[in-house]
């Protein structure tokens, strides 16, 4: 019984393995391709969404890189979290432009609604505790 356990799971360790470094190697043959993002299609860059889409992963990415840390985690925190809840307003905001799903539209301006309220206590705390 513990052979064919160790049978079974070799295989799916096996076949895993195969799997993983076949996608590693895809993945590897579209980064040497210069130019070619292997990830998109031509649909989707032809959305105007898609570079507001970027556009707000990548200012949301840089803000959130430049505050230093300070070994307080409360001002560490608040002073990360401000640019990542921005970050959610900015994609809040593109699929409010861009979006057709009520539902979802709802959604997003609920996430803006709140982003802005708890920024807004954020940058309080900031005030009252010298930081920034």
């Amino acid at each position: 019984m513990k052979d064919r356990f160790a049978n079974r799971t070799l295989a799916v360790c096996a076949f895993a393995c195969l799997g993983l470094t076949t996608g590693i190697a895809s993945a590897q043959q579209g980064a040497s391709m210069p130019g070619m993002d292997m990830n998109s299609s031509s649909a989707a860059e032809a959305s105007g969404s898609t570079p507001a889409f970027k556009a707000a992963d990548h200012k949301m990415m840089q803000h959130m890189q430049a505050p230093s840390y300070t070994g307080d985690a409360d001002k560490d925190f608040v002073a990360h979290m401000i640019p990542h809840h921005q970050g959610a307003i900015d994609m809040a905001e593109v699929e409010l432009k861009y979006g057709k799903d009520p539902e979802i539209k709802k959604l997003a301006r609920n996430i803006v609604k709140a982003q802005k309220e708890e920024i807004a206590l954020m940058q309080r705390w900031q005030a009252k505790h010298g930081g920034k």
